[in-house]
């Protein structure tokens, strides 16, 4: 098939565009490149059709959206590629070239909602007894605590690393949570400064346990600040320095772990929260529950786990319906 070729005109078009967003919108040079692209794809698509730039209208931008998709162009992917069209004809029209912007009102598909990654229950139990070898028993408990927290009780990592030892004024003014282990709950300040308890299971408390016996083991330093020294030592998870953990360092302590574990994927603090929805849904069936216990407003973004139980209950017939397996 012979490659549409551009008009004098269209090739001058895109030139003076990319040269705009160059020079007068400073783009890096990567970005321009990739305008240019996109423009290049836009003009052989125009020089295909028989249109010039100019004359583009609606439907042939979504002819040519729909075209890519069935190409196998992401939902992604083509919202990029029409966001650039769309800046190069809003140029156009203050150039006073074109009357009306033929990309404003396109939109690329919807793409589908990935699932959330999961562990399996035995991979979940796995990374949570695991033991570092030889080790360090300080840090040992403190990341099977974590671990035990955020499967067993479906934290966000966010919520994790706000938790305090116990409940203060200087907590409930910066919207932290805190352990209560008599009464075997956690007190989480999720998103928009909701508050929620969550259940604490029995070997989640026993690992906080645990870890509190051997926690006053690091200084605590402020680094002169008082505020920052009050923080620390109000802080359930702490690293060696006795400054509360961060979000990146949960990440990292958690990969570490979880290959150590001899896990087959690197585990990241919001598996584990999908890993307690999926395994907490697969047993009871209690969808509203789970909205409740991850502190989800709406039961809509609940609703996706509906459907990883579907897939590992596919899976399990999959494996061991004999009618299943007709194709293997």
């Amino acid at each position: 098939m012979e490659t549409p070729t551009l008009s004098a005109d269209d090739a001058a078009l895109v030139a003076r565009y990319l040269a705009h967003v160059r020079v007068e919108k400073r783009l890096a040079e990567r970005t321009a490149t990739l305008y240019g692209l996109d423009l290049d794809k836009l003009a052989r698509f125009a020089a295909g059709a028989g249109v010039a730039l100019a004359a583009v209208q609606g439907h042939h931008v979504r002819h040519w959206a729909a075209r890519m998709h069935a190409a196998g162009r992401s939902g992604r992917g083509i919202a990029l590629i029409l966001s650039g069209w769309r800046g190069f004809y809003a140029w156009l029209g203050r150039q006073g070239l074109i009357a009306a912007n033929p990309v404003q009102d396109v939109r690329a598909p919807r793409q589908p909602r990935p699932l959330p990654k999961a562990l399996g229950v035995d991979e979940a139990v796995q990374l949570a007894e695991h033991a570092d070898e030889p080790g360090d028993p300080w840090l040992d408990a403190r990341d099977a605590a974590m671990v035990e927290l955020l499967y067993g009780s479906g934290l966000r990592v966010g919520e994790l690393i706000g938790l305090d030892v116990a409940p203060s004024d200087g907590a409930l003014r910066a919207g932290r949570g805190w352990i209560d282990l008599p009464a075997a709950e956690v007190q989480v300040q999720g998103k928009g400064g909701k508050r929620r308890a969550v259940p604490l299971g029995r070997q989640a408390a026993a690992a906080l346990r645990h870890w509190l016996a051997l926690r006053g083991e690091a200084q605590i330093r402020g680094g002169g600040d008082a505020a920052a020294a009050g923080d620390a030592a109000q802080a359930l998870f702490i690293g060696r320095r006795g400054t509360r953990l961060t979000a990146q360092s949960v990440w990292q302590r958690l990969k570490r772990r979880s290959l150590q574990a001899g896990l087959a994927t690197p585990v990241h603090p919001h598996m584990l929260r999908h890993s307690f929805a999926s395994h907490v849904l697969q047993s009871s069936g209690d969808l509203r529950a789970v909205q409740e216990l991850l502190g989800h407003a709406h039961i809509g973004t609940t609703q996706v786990y509906t459907r990883l139980d579907f897939q590992h209950l596919a899976r399990a017939y999959d494996a061991a319906h004999p009618r299943a397996r007709r194709g293997k």
